[in-house]
């Protein structure tokens, strides 16, 4: 491992004293950030996320992984995710033999580590956080919602990655997207719209709260009805705003329905959202069983009722918003029982790219293996379970926003739990036209338990057993 940081201290004089010139400019640094370059163009990340650089080959190959993921490595006893930004970038990358040692910045993302590859370390540049421009696409080959600015330092442009956006969860990701959409206008300050956002979600709530019950004291039972609907108003505004979470048909039912319990629950006089926590809160009944964890034995009989016949085959799956891939791995396991002689593909897809590049890696806890899981596992020499490999097989995880084109053939089964209700409306019908375009005739679109697509006119409920499922008209 070679350390190359260097920072661009002020050199003294002849005196051995510092010019004033200097003197400044080290008070007014108050921004640290690491440089490299990737085809020949300088870019750069905060320094608080960089644990340590180095260089390293021979990564462990992975199967089932996206190609800009290259493999794992043993850092010091941790096995991390290598990342080749160059690959994920779509630049090319040069021919390079088994030998060859790569560029490594190991980068701390929500308290995780993992390798990125890029062309060469540059040093640490300091300079003011002031002086950050906002990002604009003509500076750089990349996407520009991964860049978190452009700043000028010592006759170079640097190109600042905003490194949680590209290697962050979806979660994450979605909360600056509202952020950003909320406060356009300030869109160079968004640390500081980030931190005011938290501290205080919904600015107006408190009088909104006030002049609520003014109303409610000073008029009717039809003015109490109104009154009532501006607290739902702000109800919908604040999980929009603290948790991107947005009220749609798709899920008004629900909304609707948990606003008269959370009010009976905490009473009309304190029933806004004031913080994170009360949104959490209000949320806590709309996930679906299971969510994010491996599914109970009960729970995956259900699904596997639902399940359709199919002969064919060759059947395929699309399962965006796979999260860490345990929801993947528990349809792998359902289908290849329900489908026993099928050659079977699911494309499991998230934005969380750290989720994405360890799903492969996925170990099932000892309480899960000894379940219905058991059949579907192996025991490795230090006593861990895994899947085994015919499983593994099965997925395809990769990084991908549902908001792209996506080349995927069309599939048989699209298994979507809660992600439509996170994303925007626009962003909502551009995901249900795909799945009009992506499910085949006779295939099957399960959603959350708390999501319906029954408003839709070209889509058919179909209650099995205790599943709810969507075919087409």
């Amino acid at each position: 491992m070679e350390t190359v940081m260097e920072t661009n201290a002020p050199v003294p004089s002849a005196t051995g004293k510092v010019n004033n010139e200097q003197t400044e400019q080290i008070v007014a640094v108050d921004y640290k950030m690491v440089t490299f370059t990737l085809a020949g163009k300088d870019y750069a990340i905060d320094i608080m996320r960089v644990k340590e650089i180095a260089k390293a080959g021979h990564f462990t190959y992975v199967p089932n992984t996206v190609p800009f993921v290259l493999g794992v490595y043993n850092l010091r006893g941790d096995i991390i995710p290598i990342i080749d930004l160059r690959r994920f970038f779509n630049i090319d990358v040069p021919d390079r033999s088994k030998d060859t040692l790569e560029n490594l910045l190991i980068v701390t993302v929500e308290e995780q580590l993992f390798g990125v590859v890029v062309d060469a370390i540059d040093k640490v540049v300091g300079i003011q956080k002031s002086s950050i421009q906002p990002p604009h696409p003509l500076f750089g080959d990349i996407n520009i919602k991964y860049i978190y600015g452009v700043v000028e330092s010592n006759n170079h442009l640097y190109v600042l990655l905003d490194i949680e956006r590209i290697f962050g969860s979806r979660v994450a990701a979605a909360e600056k997207n509202a952020e950003k959409e909320a406060t356009p206008a300030i869109e160079v300050n968004q640390t500081a719209v980030s931190e005011n956002l938290r501290v205080l979600p919904v600015a107006s709530a408190p009088s909104v709260e006030e002049s609520s019950t003014v109303i409610q004291e000073s008029m009717g039972e039809a003015e109490k009805v109104q009154a009532s609907d501006v607290d739902y108003t702000f109800i919908k505004d604040s999980l929009q705003k603290l948790k991107s979470f947005y009220v749609t048909p798709v899920n008004e039912f629900w909304a609707k329905r948990r606003f008269d319990e959370w009010v009976e629950l905490r009473g009309s006089e304190n029933s806004q959202l004031t913080g994170e926590k009360d949104a959490v809160d209000f949320l806590e009944s709309f996930y679906s069983k299971h969510t994010g964890s491996f599914w109970s034995k009960e729970y995956a009989q259900g699904i596997f009722k639902a399940l359709p016949d199919n002969p064919a085959k060759q059947i395929s799956v699309w399962n965006p918003g796979a999260g860490r891939g345990c929801e993947a791995y528990s349809l792998a396991c359902l289908l290849k029982k329900r489908y026993p002689n099928a050659r079977i593909k699911i494309y499991a897809q998230d934005i969380d790219l750290l989720g994405m590049s360890n799903a492969a890696l996925l170990s099932v806890p000892d309480e899960i293996a000894s379940t219905w899981y058991s059949q579907f596992l192996v025991e490795s020499v230090s006593g861990t379970y895994s899947f085994k490999p015919e499983i593994k097989e099965m997925i395809l995880f990769e990084y991908h926003d549902c908001m792209h084109a996506n080349t995927m053939p069309l599939v048989d089964l699209i298994f979507s739990r809660d992600l439509l209700s996170f994303l925007a409306p626009a962003a909502q019908a551009t995901l249900l036209e795909d799945f009009d375009e992506k499910l085949k005739g006779s295939g099957l679109v399960i959603v959350g338990e708390n999501e319906s697509l029954a408003h839709l006119p070209n889509w058919t409920e179909k209650m099995i057993d205790s599943v709810v499922a969507y075919g087409k008209q």
